[in-house]
Formats: C-alpha cells, structure tokens, sequence
C-alpha cells in the first residue's frame, strides 16, 4: 500500500483541515508528518468549529488511527488544551491517537527564544506566531533537542534542566528576562509548571516507533492520508526564505517527517484558495492593498485561526502555483474557498511576473526578497451565490470556466470544489 499526500500549495491558511476531515472515511490511519502549533486547522460540521494546531485532522472518526509523527513538534502544554477542548465537545481525542516518540518538545524556553529573536530583527520580523517552532527546530538540527521518547526515561529532568540554562544563557545576550514575559497569558514560572503537568499527561497517550507502526501498516494493505501543515511557499528550502517556517512543508517532507520511503509516496493531493492569502511578511505579487483586498478579506473571515491576525489578500498566482505542483508532484488538486468569489465582476489570475524589464513564467530566486510585478488575467466572474450547489453539473458557466482555465495552466485535474466552510460544502468535480 501507498500513503496519499495532502498539503498546501500556497503560504497555509489554504483549508487543509476541512478536506482532510472530508476525506477520513476513505483512510485508516491519518499522520501528520512537519510543524507544530503553529498550523490552525479549522473544521466545521453540525454548527460546531473545532481549530486544531498539532493532532490530526481525522481526529474525529473514531475509527480512524491519529499519528504525530516525527517531523513534528510539540508543545505539552498546547497540545493537552487540544485534547481537553475536544474532551468538553465529547470528543476522546486519546482514543485513537499515538506520538511518535521522535517527535521533538517545544520548551517554554524555545517560546522565549523565538520572541527575543523576533523582538531583534525589528523591521526586518518575519512574522512568527511564537510558539517557538524555530528555536525547536534549530534545537533539532544542532543536536541539542528533547523528543518525546525522553520523557519515559530517568534523565528527563536532567537533559530539559541542562537544555533551559542554554537557552536562559543565550536570553541573557539579548537581555531578555524570562521572569519579565508572559506566555499565552501566563507568567513563565507557572507556564513551566502547566507545562510539566501536560507532560504527565503525554504518558496517557500510546507513544510509539512510529516509523515501524506506518510501515508495518502499509505492509498490512491499511490506507494512510499524510496531512501537511503552512504551505508550499513556506517550505524552509523552497519557499519565500527567509519569510517561511522552518521545515518541510513539501512532499519530501513526508519522508522525513514519517519515516517511509519515495517509493511508498502515492496521489499528492493539492489545496489551493481561488484566492491567495498570507500571513506576516515577505513577498506577495498578488496582494491586493485596496477594497477588494479588503473585501476578500471580509468575505473569506480572513483572520488567522492561531494568531489572529488579519491575512494579507490578493488574486490566485498561477505562476506559484504552478511551481508548487512541480515542487510536490501535485497529481489531484482540490480548490477551496470559491464562495468567496461569489460577488466580484471581475475575476483576475496572476499568470506573469514582470522583473528588471523581463517577463518571468517562473518563480525565481529574487521572489524571496524582491516584489515582483504580476501580469494579470481577467475572467468574468459568476455573480450568484455557489454555497448551496452540490453537483458539477450545476455550477455557473463562469465558474466551470475558472476551473478549465486553472487546469489548463496547470495541466492537474481539480478533483474538488469547496463552497463553504462546513464539511457537507463541496462539490466533486469527476
């Protein structure tokens, strides 16, 4: 058996969760493989909204197996309040949920960290949601980190003792005062003791070798469903660098993230917005900074389910996604958020970039740290409310222009259409 991909072709926000959640039934084990609290998946059904950061989006059928696996990271404190608000909506998340126990710890130290580092770069910020996801992963690469695994053995204690004085030393430097910030709210003191009790906690949960569960599943025929977390344009390695998180968010990722080989990779399923959003800084042909950006953002709730934050908006930019798709492998593409469109005339697509007097079909190297210019194509827009249409065959002739449009640019078929935010709003297009 294969394992199916599905991530974000876009700067995240793009609607993961809910296609996910869409598309449990059809899996038995559903893993996600890179980031931590840092995503904010939102999945809406029966008038209730569940925003979840590190546990799975299959969380929710009881049937299906839930694995954070070692690309991850996690932060105990974060991820008990995960369990315990799913817990208030009858929801037992530690049911048919396992860690992999080479998934890292975010320290409350990292969280300091990752906002002194933030405070220093003043204008030049990219944006972090400090949860301490780069400190975490700089942890990782330096050999330095605490994984999941480490909280079993009897020199735990000792190794997150000998890690926090690191990271107060390196405060020190930046003349940063643990004792003076606040964490979510929190005094970090009582944050570290909230911190070692979700620790606690952790031990309820199966924790595993995941790399030998996964492939002994596959060997076993089970379907497993990869979920990514941010997007494509985020990934460390390919993404808008600096300006992007600090792993990979791409299908190589998986790999590394899980512990299976490219051979055992299957459909690479897309998620695209008819739109593109971003949040924090860095480069963003597209965006729009006048009331049509202002009205995408009203119409698409354009607030970051994290932070917060309002999200910078613009046209879809065909040119990124096309390179995405190329990027992942992209075999099914999934188009989320059409609604939103639903009361513009005109509907414009980032087709070309202009750089330097030169027309580019390509994402360059310069993206990352140059604004370039977009080339736009206009389409007619549909004018009618879709949020109700079920079947292909019922959407308006402008939207099935649309989507010819995007699948000829992109030569990927678009295998589904939201048009609203609860699971029951989609339309499969084959």
């Amino acid at each position: 058996m294969k394992a199916d991909i599905l991530l974000g072709l876009q700067w995240g926000d793009e609607g993961k969760g809910k296609i996910v959640d869409v598309l449990t039934p059809r899996y038995d084990i559903i893993a996600r493989f890179q980031g931590g609290p840092n995503a904010g998946h939102t999945i809406i059904f029966d008038n209730k909204k569940f925003i979840l950061h590190t546990i799975p989006s299959g969380i929710f059928n009881e049937n299906t197996t839930n694995i954070v696996g070692n690309g991850v990271i996690i932060d105990p404190f974060i991820f008990n309040k995960e369990i315990e608000k799913l817990k208030a909506s009858g929801i037992n998340a530690v049911n048919n949920l396992l860690l992999s126990k080479k998934a890292h710890l975010i320290l409350p130290t990292h969280r300091l960290l990752d906002a002194a580092y933030e405070s220093a770069k003043g204008k030049a910020k990219i944006g972090s949601t400090l949860k301490g996801i780069g400190p975490t992963y700089t942890d990782k690469t330096a050999r330095n980190g605490i994984r999941i695994g480490n909280i079993l053995r009897d020199d735990f204690l000792q190794q997150y003792k000998s890690l926090k004085e690191k990271h107060l030393q390196i405060l020190k430097a930046y003349s940063f005062n643990a004792d003076d910030h606040d964490l979510d709210g929190i005094k970090f003191k009582e944050y570290e003791e909230k911190w070692f009790d979700a620790i606690e906690q952790l031990k309820i949960i199966q924790i595993i070798d995941s790399e030998y569960f996964i492939n002994q599943s596959l060997n076993a025929g089970k379907s497993l469903l990869a979920e990514g977390a941010q997007g494509t344009m985020l990934d460390v390695d390919f993404g808008t660098y600096p300006y992007v998180t600090s792993s990979n968010t791409v299908t190589a990722g998986v790999c590394t993230g899980l512990g299976i080989s490219p051979h055992r990779v299957g459909d690479v399923l897309g998620i695209f917005k008819a739109y593109c959003t971003r949040v924090g800084s860095g480069p963003f042909p597209t965006e729009l900074l006048n009331d049509q950006g202002q009205k995408l953002r009203d119409e698409g709730h354009e607030y970051g389910s994290t932070t917060g934050r309002p999200r910078r908006c613009g046209w879809l930019d065909l040119v990124a996604l096309k390179y995405s798709i190329m990027i992942n492998g992209v075999t099914k593409l999934y188009m989320m958020k059409a609604d939103v469109l639903n009361e513009f005339d005109t509907i414009s697509v980032g087709t070309k970039y202009l750089h330097q007097g030169r027309e580019l079909d390509y994402v360059p190297f310069e993206a990352s740290y140059e604004q370039l210019i977009p080339e736009l194509t206009h389409l007619r827009g549909w004018k009618t409310n879709i949020n109700e249409i079920r079947n292909h065959s019922d959407i308006p002739e402008a939207l099935a222009n649309y989507v010819k449009f995007i699948e000829e640019q992109t030569h990927v078929p678009l295998d589904m259409i939201s048009v609203g935010p609860d699971r029951n709003q989609i339309i499969p297009m084959h």
